[in-house]
């Protein structure tokens, strides 16, 4: 019996000693210069355990992404080890926090405002990240759709998720109307496939989160302006950074569209 009880004390001691060895050990993390290149990063897999904040911690968030190797969608427990981060790559760990605050830090509302009738379809979304798609070319889906099909183009109105200086407007071959703004901490949003713009959007203009872009269409893949029809109604929002090697690289939005459902604008339409 008691050597039955010192072999467990070893092999507990063991174990505890390799784990501090392993979460010391630099080569342990999946943590580099470039790991905000990777396609791990991309993905953005925040999962319900972030989108269900109400606020972020930056420093969480990044733990928690090294520590589970950059996927949240089954974590269940907010429990991080930033120190560790910290002591043994200090440099990446703070360039992986800072992209996480890039695309993060600035947005405030849910794209489409819910309608104040409790009645009226709500527009679905659902991560289609990746997704193959043809049109020009066989590529994947750098953006989340949310689908507003079930009424005409032209009902469901589109706001701007953050404050921001409009870069890009006007008809793209895929995209359609569309509006590119620059947030302030330098991600640019892209919104595509509208029907119609709420104003005479010019390069340079300011824009407040909340302000009204447009309405939801089904415009683009056409080289003729105003094509319709080729695609069902929706929103295409695209979330792109600039990174050391890419000057607009996508990352996944689908999950940062979970985050902001609970920030909604009501509006009567």
């Amino acid at each position: 019996m008691m050597v039955i009880i010192f072999l467990i004390l070893i092999l507990s001691v063991f174990h505890v000693t390799m784990i501090d060895y392993l979460y010391n050990n630099p080569t342990f993390y999946q943590l580099n210069a470039y790991t905000w290149e990777s396609d791990d990063f991309r993905s953005m897999q925040l999962g319900a355990i972030v989108a269900d904040l109400n606020d972020i911690d930056y420093d969480t968030l990044t733990s928690l992404m090294v520590e589970h190797q950059y996927d949240l969608t089954k974590v269940k427990d907010l429990t991080v080890h930033t120190d560790r981060l910290l002591k043994v790559k200090p440099a990446e760990y703070r360039k992986l926090k800072k992209a996480y605050e890039i695309i993060l830090g600035d947005l405030k509302y849910f794209p489409v405002p819910e309608n104040s009738d409790p009645d009226f379809p709500d527009v679905k979304f659902q991560n289609g990240w990746m997704e193959s798609r043809s049109y020009g070319g066989e590529r994947g889906h750098e953006g989340c759709d949310v689908m507003g099909n079930t009424k005409p183009r032209g009902t469901y109105p589109v706001i701007s998720i953050s404050d921001g200086v409009v870069e890009k407007v006007g008809w793209l071959e895929k995209g359609g109307w569309r509006l590119g703004i620059r947030a302030p901490g330098g991600a640019y949003l892209y919104y595509a496939h509208l029907y119609s713009y709420s104003r005479e959007w010019k390069k340079g203009d300011k824009v407040n989160a909340g302000d009204l872009l447009g309405f939801m269409g089904d415009t683009g893949y056409s080289k003729v302006e105003g094509t319709t029809g080729n695609f069902d109604v929706h929103l295409h929002l695209g979330i792109y950074i600039r990174t050391d090697n890419n000057e607009e690289m996508s990352v996944n939005p689908y999950w940062v569209l979970k985050y902001l459902e609970k920030y909604r604008l009501k509006y009567s339409y």
